[in-house]
């Protein structure tokens, strides 16, 4: 075969050798390893080990920062456990689902999508014989993958001639199969429960106290970190897809009628890429573009929507993200939830392709409104007018004995839903009932659908004067993925050092002191008890100022003890000698100086938060090894 046919071939053997060199790494070096694994493991759980959990430690720490404080945010805790009630009314009983298939003779599992969106990446990869026309119409069914319906799903799976992957044998239509993992509640069994497949409906359920706890005024937002559930049919991909996860998830509440936000000009100008659905569908890359103007121009609904996004992407690369491997991408109309009003997605590129790690989403009033009609207890905000104003009132009256007649038990849940439409929608059913006399109405929270003729409804609106008005308010939500984003940041950060003779080859992940597991290592350069004495009182110190730190007295050779802390990323190294003063070292520049006993906790102090650079550091104190002088034995 030619050099030019191996091309895409190759590329995918180095991006699967990348994936390996890395995985090993972070398994051997214990930042996270499979879950019961002298039992044989269980796909989809993973342990993190001490790196790892330092590792989210610090993110966490950061994100906090970032979010809560700088933005003044409420943080809460809820359970895990979850009464079936309230993900029944925010349409997770019914609606969370993913689509199967089933392998038709060992009836191994297979998620639809997945199947058919890794069949057609290979094909891009491998073939370099492809034609244009073949190569435009996988790319329109990769762009299409989150619109199709099951039955579309099963056509372009018989279409390309997709079996199982593991066997080659045939697979089932597709089919829904929901992601929560199901319990009860109690002794008895009698009260049902799920494991939450998110954390925000905690938030929802807990407006009304929140609302009051910030004086009765909006917006406001409430943040919550914590452990989330969903049993993934088949988890392939590592740490990016698994059944117990965490989530940091905030539910910004504002006012429907002004989602303007005062700090929106501090961000306007940045500038990074952005994946509208016009490029999506018009099969183009995605795009560099000031959010400012995207907002400007309706591209970003709105600029609370738009100051999220553009606060995401400040955190995502202050941790370590590459900017030119980070993108936003826009759900298409049809990937969308039917009462969002704008849906974008943060997409970092890693060794599996893009992947989603954040979801940044305006989800209109529904949740509340949902929460409200199942629960009986009103979930809103009131807004005083500066004079009184005449306001247009909606009524919505359903006829219940007329609805009860029809629909007998399904009459309560059919009237609670036409009371919580909005003004929008109720106004669009009342104007299809009086053009066509019945029409077809879907309640959200649980996918039914119900013919409504004229008389089962009435919709009307009068003017009054008022004082003020009571509204549900909607909800931007930003929801981070916690474990994808430090997959991510792994892969990022990683790097192999060119093989240097005399040197040991090794593996270094370069993380931003702020986001490193522990930030510095004390060595004493030989087993002396007058060293190994100086190293404790120093790790002592850098500890009481709140510097984390490991003495390492191996008796290894610094070389040595130099790579092992590189490998995990730890950024400076201090070495203890019998010579006034300590050496201090940097992970990636290898540069080493001298600093004296009194000054050197200030100074990694200093340079662990981030406030003082190495480069300031090497321009006050003598540089005694330059980069690529180092021994390593």
């Amino acid at each position: 075969m030619s050099k030019v046919a191996n091309e895409p071939d190759s590329a995918a053997h180095k991006k699967e050798a990348f994936r390996l060199l890395v995985k090993n790494t972070l398994e051997r070096r214990l930042f996270y390893i499979p879950s019961f694994k002298i039992y044989g493991g269980v796909a989809g759980l993973y342990d993190y080990g001490p790196w790892g959990c330092a590792v989210e430690t610090n993110l966490l720490n950061l994100w906090r920062q970032h979010f809560v404080m700088e933005e003044d945010m409420f943080e809460i805790r809820c359970p895990c456990v979850t009464p079936e009630v309230v993900l029944k009314a925010s349409g997770h009983v019914d609606k969370f689902t993913d689509l199967m298939v089933k392998d038709e003779v060992t009836g191994d599992c297979h998620r639809a999508d997945h199947l058919l969106k890794n069949f057609l990446n290979d094909i891009l990869a491998k073939d370099a014989k492809i034609t244009a026309e073949k190569k435009k119409e996988i790319m329109t069914d990769l762009a299409s993958l989150d619109e199709f319906t099951g039955p579309e799903l099963g056509a372009k799976i018989k279409a390309y001639n997709i079996k199982a992957p593991d066997t080659g044998n045939e697979v089932s239509e597709p089919y829904p199969f929901n992601l929560m993992f199901a319990t009860t509640i109690g002794p008895t069994g009698l009260v049902p429960g799920y494991m939450r497949p998110e954390t925000a409906q905690g938030i929802f359920v807990n407006f009304k106290d929140l609302y009051y706890e910030n004086g009765n005024k909006l917006p406001f937002a409430a943040a919550q970190i914590g452990s989330a559930f969903r049993n993934e049919i088949a988890p392939r991909q590592g740490p990016m897809r698994v059944r117990e996860f965490t989530l940091a998830e905030i539910e910004h509440f504002v006012n429907p009628y002004d989602k303007s936000h005062p700090k929106f000009k501090d961000v306007a100008h940045l500038e990074f890429f952005l994946f509208p659905r016009a490029e999506q569908t018009g099969l183009k890359d995605h795009v560099k573009t000031c959010i400012g103007d995207a907002v400007a121009k309706g591209i970003v609904d709105n600029e609370t929507l738009g100051y999220f996004i553009a606060r995401t992407y400040l955190f995502l690369t202050g941790i370590g993200i590459n900017k030119e491997r980070l993108r936003f991408r826009q759900h298409l109309q049809n990937e969308m939830a039917h009462y969002a009003q704008d849906c974008w997605d943060a997409e970092i590129e890693c060794s599996y392709g893009w992947f989603e790690c954040v979801g940044l989403a305006d989800r209109s009033a529904f949740d509340l409104k949902a929460h409200t009609s199942k629960s009986g207890v009103e979930l809103v905000a009131h807004e005083v007018f500066d004079k009184p104003k005449d306001v247009e009132q909606l009524t919505i009256l359903p006829n219940k004995k007329i609805l009860g007649k029809v629909f007998r038990k399904d009459q309560k849940i059919l009237s609670e839903s036409l009371e919580s439409m909005t003004e929008a929608e109720a106004l669009a059913l009342k104007a299809e009932l009086e053009e066509k006399e019945k029409t077809i109405y879907r309640v959200c929270t649980t996918g039914q659908e119900f013919e409504l003729t004229k008389e089962m409804v009435t919709i009307s609106q009068q003017v009054v004067k008022t004082h003020g008005r009571n509204f549900t308010p909607s909800v931007i939500e930003p929801s981070f993925g916690v474990g994808r984003i430090m997959y991510c940041l792994y892969e990022h950060c990683f790097y192999t050092r060119p093989y240097t003779p005399g040197e040991q080859v090794s593996s270094v992940f370069r993380f931003p002191p702020l986001i490193a597991p522990i930030k510095c290592t004390v060595f004493p350069l030989i087993q002396r008890e007058i060293l190994n004495l100086k190293a404790k009182q120093i790790s002592n110190s850098l500890t009481r100022v709140g510097v984390s730190n490991k003495m390492d007295v191996t008796g290894r050779s610094i070389g040595k003890r130099y790579a092992r802390t590189d490998e995990v990323g730890i950024p400076f190294a201090i070495t203890v000698d019998f010579d006034e003063g300590v050496t201090v070292r940097e992970r990636d520049s290898k540069q080493q100086i001298r600093v004296p006993d009194g000054e050197v906790v200030d100074v990694v102090h200093d340079l662990a938060n981030g406030s003082l650079p190495w480069a300031k550091v090497t321009s006050s104190y003598q540089v005694v090894l330059v980069p690529d002088t180092e021994a390593e034995s």
